[in-house]
């Protein structure tokens, strides 16, 4: 029999590298650049969203990329790693001192930073939420979560989310629900990765309806809730439901949806595991993206931006109880106490308490999201835009429009990303001034007006 291949994957996590368009921003490079390229493409594997890469970086400050050309570009992509911005000068300070004392633990020891880094994540956490694993990367912490909860539960299966992103490893891709990374030459991945399709009210197939701008009604999320709670109960084993709880398309999660997935979870023996890699440390207005919905999950992974966008590092936190694997290797990182690693976390956290970046995210967001509404009603081809502090989106009715507005945005200085095609996924630092936010709007006014006129 014929086995179906997929030659072509789904749009999906970010932005095509194979568009007419693309090739167009290609041919513009500058020699420096282009000769910059050349090399990098002569010596990388090739792979979907990553290359051909679109330019070369030669610094990175506060809000700002500065290419090889020249052009700055105001980085509201950073690959939501970096909420304090880039090149943090407290951070910097904190990180050359730490090399200068220890660089490095091996694996078997430990550190006063180490300690500290593991005390001050349990006391930015949810409550409960009181034991931590690192990594040098979400992806990793997610297999960590994965492993924790089969000890745990003494069952292998697990329900997530299709179009989720949960990291690049076999696990994560198996709970993740993006073709582009589980499908094809990819496949098979691991047994007992159930699915259900994702929440979210605008072009929701399992409620209602609407925009973002308008009001929620009652029965918002209650069909996805209850298929969960089918899914949960039809299988009787389920280990772990893994799910980020607000997606990183962006799309916040109905109102009430994770209280019945956690009335679901409990009633079924399941652990709920948060993947807050890119919506955590603040970037939602609350330091852990879960406290908007008023649930604690039984596992919390943080990523991304918990290096400061300097250092590589992901932890994975988890209630004591869960505490039941000390007779097998979980990770066994060579890195799992890095003191550079460590010092970089404890510094980054201590930086967002510090300059109040939570709060900032909150007030600098709603601003934000209203300038890009009124974009949103100046331009029919608008669909939606919603989000939560400074991570915000605005979905277009086709992708085509929507990579048109990119190339215009990044050729007058502004960088972001689309994701699932049409999205506009707009995630600034959370150190972004003003200015630059006023930078941003009147930049993708003009994009809009070109990409429609």
């Amino acid at each position: 029999m014929h086995r179906p291949t997929v030659d072509v994957p789904a749009l999906s996590e970010s932005d095509t590298n194979r568009s007419e368009r693309r090739r167009r921003w290609d041919a513009d490079r500058s020699r420096t650049d282009r000769t910059l390229l050349d090399r990098d493409a002569a010596v990388f594997l090739k792979q979907s969203v990553s290359t051909p890469c679109l330019t070369s970086i030669v610094s990175a400050e506060g809000s700002w990329l500065v290419g090889t050309d020249g052009t700055r570009y105001l980085d509201l992509h950073g690959n939501s790693a970096h909420q304090i911005g880039y090149g943090h000068p407290r951070l910097v300070a904190a990180l050359r001192e730490q090399l200068a004392a220890l660089p490095f633990v091996p694996r078997r020891f430990t550190s006063e930073v180490s300690a500290e880094f593991a005390e001050a994540l349990v006391q930015h956490a949810p409550d409960g939420l009181d034991r931590v694993l690192l990594t040098t990367g979400g992806s990793d912490a997610i297999e960590l979560a994965l492993k924790i909860a089969r000890v745990a539960t003494g069952r292998h299966k697990t329900l997530s989310f299709w179009d989720s992103f949960h990291g690049a490893g076999f696990g994560a891709s198996s709970v993740g629900g993006e073709q582009l990374f589980r499908s094809g030459p990819l496949s098979p991945l691991l047994p007992g990765a159930e699915h259900v399709p994702p929440f979210g009210c605008h072009g929701d197939h399992f409620g209602p309806g609407h925009r973002a701008d308008e009001p929620h009604v009652p029965s918002c999320g209650v069909a996805l809730a209850r298929l969960v709670d089918y899914t949960l109960r039809v299988q009787g084993d389920v280990a772990a439901v893994v799910a980020e709880p607000m997606r990183a398309v962006p799309t916040p999660a109905p109102p009430g949806f994770w209280q019945a997935v956690r009335a679901s979870s409990d009633a079924t023996g399941t652990l709920l595991v948060f993947d807050e890699i890119p919506t955590g440390l603040g970037r939602t207005g609350a330091f852990s993206a879960s406290e908007h919905e008023g649930v604690v999950p039984d596992l919390l992974v943080w990523g991304k931006g918990l290096g400061g966008a300097a250092v590589p590092v992901a932890a994975v936190l988890a209630r004591a109880e869960l505490d039941v694997a000390g007779d097998w290797a979980l990770g066994h990182y060579t890195h799992e106490k890095n003191p550079l690693m460590a010092r970089a976390g404890l510094t980054t956290m201590a930086i967002i308490d510090d300059e109040q970046l939570v709060e900032r995210a909150r007030a600098a967001g709603a601003a934000f999201e209203e300038g890009l509404r009124s974009i949103g009603r100046d331009h029919d081809v608008v669909a939606d835009v919603r989000g939560r502090g400074l991570f915000l989106g605005m979905e277009l009715h086709d992708a085509d429009t929507a990579e048109a507005v990119l190339y215009a945005c990044m050729r007058r200085g502004l960088s972001f990303k689309t994701t699932m095609g049409k999205v506009l996924t707009l995630a600034p630092p959370l150190t972004v001034t003003d200015d630059e936010l006023t930078f941003a709007l009147e930049t993708l006014a003009v994009a809009f007006r070109e990409a429609t006129g």
